[in-house]
């Protein structure tokens, strides 16, 4: 197939860009070439993947051919795909996302999995909780989707942010409160049944910050000072004036951070401290009771 499919003025059928898309991406740091064309080419189109292989003769329009090479283009350099599509799964929703907040990932379901082990202790209390640092607002729709009776209010210092996890609730017909600012600040005299957050935990000198996705995503949701702790010692020294007795803070961290964080809930005051593994069977999320 020819390698200059772009100004090739024959119009170009399905099979022939997906042919050209995963010789094309052959090139990049993709390790799901096939699936990466795939998703793209069906984006561009509207369709599903499985119409991409029923009607392999379809051609692409003028307009779809130069949107499809021009995703390939940033796809090529590392670009998330999530961010090229504007939307990532997470739990059995789809979400919004934008590069002002971070892709939701698959390791964050076991933060979800644990408050709703939770609140099953209770299956009857309309529960409060407070998502802090929501970015797409994912774990905030996803737990008032999944307990529509719980009282939720979703913080985040970035106005962009706060826009697309609005936008997400919409989506999704959720009623969430969504408060832009510092952490707790924005909650100064409310206390919740739970506090959430996956926060920034990432050291800033990591050598993982200039690799795969995270070149990509705001910094400020990534990087915590030269240890990646600041954040998590703030929430943590702020959570037990804004927690019911009873209450848990969950958070969310780096897997080499779970000793470090279990002692600064120690420090605080919290009892029944746990941390928890993810899918990958590493240390990723520490829970503590008021």
């Amino acid at each position: 197939m020819k390698t200059d499919a772009l100004t090739d003025p024959e119009p170009l059928r399905i099979e022939q860009a997906l042919s050209w898309a995963k010789l094309k991406l052959a090139t990049s740091e993709s390790d799901t070439i096939a699936l990466d064309a795939e998703i793209l080419l069906g984006f561009v189109l509207g369709k599903n993947r499985t119409y991409l292989y029923t009607w392999p003769e379809k051609r692409l329009s003028p307009t779809e051919k130069i949107h499809f090479f021009q995703l390939l283009e940033q796809r090529v350099i590392g670009k998330p795909i999530a961010y090229l599509i504007g939307e990532r799964a997470f739990f059995g929703l789809d979400f919004y996302v934008t590069e002002a907040t971070l892709i939701p990932r698959p390791d964050t379901e076991i933060l979800i999995e644990t408050v709703l082990e939770k609140m099953a202790v209770k299956n009857d209390q309309a529960w409060s909780f407070c998502d802090l640092g929501t970015g797409s607002g994912a774990i905030a729709c996803t737990l008032k989707h999944q307990q529509p009776n719980c009282l939720a209010t979703a913080i985040d210092l970035s106005e962009d942010a706060i826009m697309v996890a609005q936008r997400n609730a919409k989506r999704h017909r959720l009623d969430i409160t969504f408060k832009q600012g510092d952490w707790l600040a924005p909650v100064a005299d409310q206390t919740f049944d739970l506090l959430i957050s996956n926060p920034p935990y990432i050291e800033s000198q990591d050598p993982h910050l200039d690799q795969g996705d995270v070149r990509f995503e705001p910094k400020t949701a990534l990087i915590s000072g030269t240890d990646g702790l600041n954040d998590i010692r703030k929430l943590i020294s702020q959570a037990q004036n804004h927690l019911k007795t009873k209450g848990w803070l969950m958070i969310e961290h780096g897997y080499q951070q779970g000793n470090t964080v279990q002692k600064l809930f120690q420090q605080a005051g919290f009892y029944h401290i746990e941390t928890r593994q993810d899918y990958g069977q590493r240390p990723r999320i520490t829970i503590g009771q008021k």
